[in-house]
Parts: C-alpha cells; structure tokens; sequence
C-alpha cells in the first residue's frame, strides 16, 4: 500500500503505539546494537558547542537527546520532539533526571517554534516516516539561527554488492523478529518498506540543498546502510 500525506501520520502512528515499549528492544535486535555507534558518530560529527540550543525531531525515547547533552556536559538546552505521544512519555521517563531538555508533541511539517531560534536540528531515523519531507526541510531551515547546522541520520542505500544481498536477506526476516518480539510482524513490515522506499544518498542530498541549506555533504557508515547528512543555514 503506498500511502499518501493524508493518511500517513495517522498510519505512522499507530505503528510506534504497537511498538513504543518495545522500540530500543528492537534497535538493538534489528542492528545487532551498532545503531548506538551510529548515533555516537552522529554526535562526534555534529561535534555540538556548549550554551547552544538544540531541537531534535522525531526524538523517541530520546537517544540523541542524551548523547547530545552528556556531550555538552549539560551546558544546552534542548528541545525534544515527537509526534507520538507515548514515545514522548518513554523519553520523559528514561532521562527524568536532566533538566534541560524541553519535551514537546508536535509536527515536524508545521513547528510551533519562531523562526531563527536553534542552533542544531537533528533527527535520527524518523525522516523518512514523514508525509512530506520538503515542508519538514523547509521547516528545519526556518526555526535554525543563521549559522545553524542540520543533521540527519537515516537508513540509506548500501555501496556494495555482497553486502546489499545479505542486507537484503536479513531484512526479509525483520518482521519475523518483530512478530516474536511484539507479537506483530506489520509495524516491521512498514519499518523495512520505508527504509527501501526512502531517497538514495545522493537524491537525499539535492532535496536538502533546494530547501536553501549550504555546504551540503553526507558520510556514509556501514558500507552504507545508514547514512549522515549535514547542512548549514547561512
């Protein structure tokens, strides 16, 4: 089923109510745990000042929250947004102690924030479950200070041969995993249909640089299987 922008924020969800106590569970099963060393790179790269503002969209349980933070040794103050509303109440529990992160329900395609008020926008492997990815970007843009910096971390398109046939392979079997896990194989489902779905590098790329960012790159992590892509307000 291809769905559409109408239908796919309900769809989306309703999938993370399946799986929210789950979730981390199922990071650590479905990337034999390296998502953790994927997000430590993302941090290491984004290499984050202190006494900056940081917004991280489509937050979950809030992984990147707490890198970021522990990495600015709590010099910051960080807002913490999620769509689903029990993934939010995961994240409020799981970093209760640390005081400086905001937590917000909320759209990434209409941000109630004024514009130019963050120095970082990051959002980590929830780009591509957003309805419309150019109002999310446009958006990003708008709410960063001159200067600021976006990053995303996302499933992207492997480089080489042998290591997409195994990724293949392996994937195939996801929702199994998830239908052991959870007890519903349909949310992974989805999960591996909008990891295949999603842009390429390069394509990912050319979006971000005409919603007006500057000095645009990636790197790729894992031959590929995920990628970071970078990009500047100016």
């Amino acid at each position: 089923m291809k769905l559409n922008d109408e239908n796919k924020n309900v769809f989306v969800k309703n999938v993370f109510d399946q799986v929210f106590d789950k979730y981390d569970l199922m990071n650590d099963i479905m990337s034999l745990g390296i998502h953790r060393i994927w997000k430590k790179q993302f941090i290491n790269w984004l290499s984050p000042s202190n006494n900056k503002k940081l917004l991280d969209m489509a937050c979950g349980s809030g992984d990147i929250v707490k890198l970021f933070v522990n990495y600015t040794k709590n010099n910051c103050e960080v807002d913490a947004m999620d769509i689903n509303t029990k993934m939010i109440s995961l994240g409020k529990k799981r970093l209760k102690n640390y005081k400086n992160i905001n937590w917000n329900i909320g759209n990434a395609e209409k941000l109630k924030f004024k514009d130019n008020t963050f120095d970082y926008y990051t959002i980590s492997f929830g780009i591509r479950n957003i309805s419309n990815i150019n109002k999310a970007l446009s958006e990003a843009f708008r709410v960063l200070r001159p200067g600021g910096r976006f990053m995303c971390l996302e499933f992207s398109k492997i480089q080489n041969n042998h290591l997409d046939k195994i990724y293949q392979l392996y994937s195939k079997n996801i929702p199994k995993i998830g239908k052991f896990i959870v007890g519903d194989s349909k949310p992974y489902k989805y999960l591996v249909k909008s990891i295949e779905e999603f842009y390429n590098q390069d394509q990912f790329l050319e979006l971000i640089k005409k919603n007006n960012f500057y000095k645009s790159e990636y790197r790729n992590l894992s031959g590929g299987i995920v990628a970071i892509h970078s990009a500047w307000k100016v």
